[in-house]
């Protein structure tokens, strides 16, 4: 079936109205709750394939998030989808006002590689909580969990429903080509910028999940210990390859010494003396970043690591110190297990640095001083964080998750996920039993007096 014709048969199934009602959603997230403990060790399988996770990480950071999701949606979606009665002003009396919210149609959802089954699932899941069908988009780049996810969700969906569509590059031009209601994109920004031009073509909206290089900010006050320990686990978390990953560190030049060599007592506490040994320790997705990441590290500047094995695409972690702004690492974002660090000399110049470049997706700060914390949380402007930890903020349903200017727009995660995907109707019930005359002609000095009475 041809690109064009599968999203003419979702537009069919959509216009069917099968997918209004709550009770067909609820089934539809219990057959993709289903589908993921059935497919479970074949997920495993191919995501320690196309990226070397382990089965523990492969759980905690993709499946488990995915299903801790799916199951929050499942218990809330009935009240999400309520409609809401709101205030009505005096001058609309006598009527009642409130908002509904509906489906936009059909989706597009594409996803990366670098979380392969949890960015392409969580979008799914909040696209079919609202009620719409939706065509996947894997990344190339991750054939073997692609394959998977292509076999688990045909074999629980109609096509007309949700549709995977495999491939690389023509099959992201011809998707992007086609009329969609709604386009949700993970990558990285210039991709992006891509998309949203395609979309613009058919006025489409859009969420972008994008990237850009994240601070880690960590002050004389912070627990040196700690921070380290947090830090390495975000940073090389996926061989670095996430997109809220610790991008930089930006220290008060104090504590740089010790924080650099807890820094690297803490790489061999959690990977061992030597990582490339280490079964749970990933690897990067292809030659081509393999290569790029190497062109990033200056020998000269190694505190740690800068060791790599070119038969696997490993990259031992990394630690650069004596950065500055003008070296190649700090040109592009990472998404590597190399770890620029910047001393300043105030908290001050750490947060002009951070105002200099592009908002970032996320920004971390160490800190015990509840005055540093105000400052940096109120000065910086980045898409979410953490204080005094790194990347947990996108592991709840509680709140939405999504960046701002170059690191993307909209947001996604429980109630998030489902309001993305959801169009809010605002209605005004007018009852009949009356009918004031002051908003119609002829006008008068009576009518006038009424209007601003009311209309104030």
């Amino acid at each position: 079936m041809s690109i064009e014709a599968l999203v003419k048969k979702q537009r069919d199934f959509f216009e069917s109205g099968r997918t209004i009602p709550l009770a067909y959603r609820l089934k539809a997230l219990d057959m993709l709750e289903q589908s993921i403990l059935d497919y479970e060790e074949m997920l495993v399988q191919s995501l320690k394939e196309d990226l070397g996770k382990s089965h523990e990480e492969a759980y905690m950071c993709e499946i488990g998030l995915t299903l801790s999701e799916l199951r929050y949606m499942k218990k809330h979606l009935t009240s999400f989808a309520k409609s809401c009665r709101v205030h009505t002003p005096v001058a609309q009396f006598p009527s009642k006002s409130f908002t509904v919210q509906e489906p936009y149609g059909v989706t597009l959802v594409m996803s990366p590689w670098n979380y392969p089954v949890l960015l392409t699932l969580e979008p799914l899941i909040g696209a079919l909580a609202a009620g719409n069908c939706c065509v996947i988009k894997p990344s190339a780049y991750a054939p073997a969990t692609s394959n998977v996810l292509k076999k688990m969700l045909s074999c629980s969906f109609e096509s007309g429903y949700v549709a995977v569509v495999e491939g690389g590059r023509m099959e992201n031009q011809s998707l992007l080509e086609q009329k969609f209601d709604y386009i949700f994109f993970t990558g990285g920004v210039n991709v992006g910028r891509t998309v949203m031009e395609k979309a613009a073509v058919h006025l489409t909206p859009v969420t972008l999940e994008l990237g850009g290089k994240s601070p880690c900010i960590i002050d004389r006050t912070a627990n040196l210990k700690l921070a380290a320990r947090r830090l390495v686990f975000g940073k090389y978390l996926n061989c670095g390859q996430t997109c809220v990953a610790p991008d930089y560190v930006l220290v008060e030049q104090c504590v740089e010494e010790e924080l650099v060599h807890l820094i690297r007592r803490e790489i061999v506490r959690q990977y061992g003396k030597r990582p490339l040994e280490n079964p749970s320790y990933g690897k990067i997705i292809n030659q081509k970043h393999f290569e790029r990441l190497l062109r990033l590290i200056d020998k000269k500047k190694l505190a740690h690591g800068g060791i790599w094995d070119a038969q696997t695409f490993q990259i031992v972690p990394t630690v650069l110190r004596g950065v500055t702004e003008e070296d190649a690492v700090m040109k592009e974002e990472i998404f590597g297990p190399i770890l620029p660090i910047l001393s300043v000399s105030s908290i001050e110049e750490a947060c002009s640095f951070v105002k200099r470049h592009p908002k970032p997706l996320a920004l971390y700060l160490f800190t015990s001083e509840q005055a540093t914390e105000d400052r940096c949380l109120g000065t910086l402007s980045f898409g979410g964080g953490c204080v005094n930890d790194t990347i947990i903020h996108l592991a709840t349903s509680e709140m939405g998750f999504g960046g701002v200017g170059e690191s993307g727009m909209g947001s996604y995660h429980g109630r998030k996920s489902f309001e993305t995907f959801s169009h809010e109707k605002s209605i005004v019930k007018k009852f009949t039993w009356l009918d004031l005359p002051m908003r119609y002609q002829p006008y008068n000095k009576i009518k006038e007096k009424l209007v601003r009475m009311f209309v104030k």
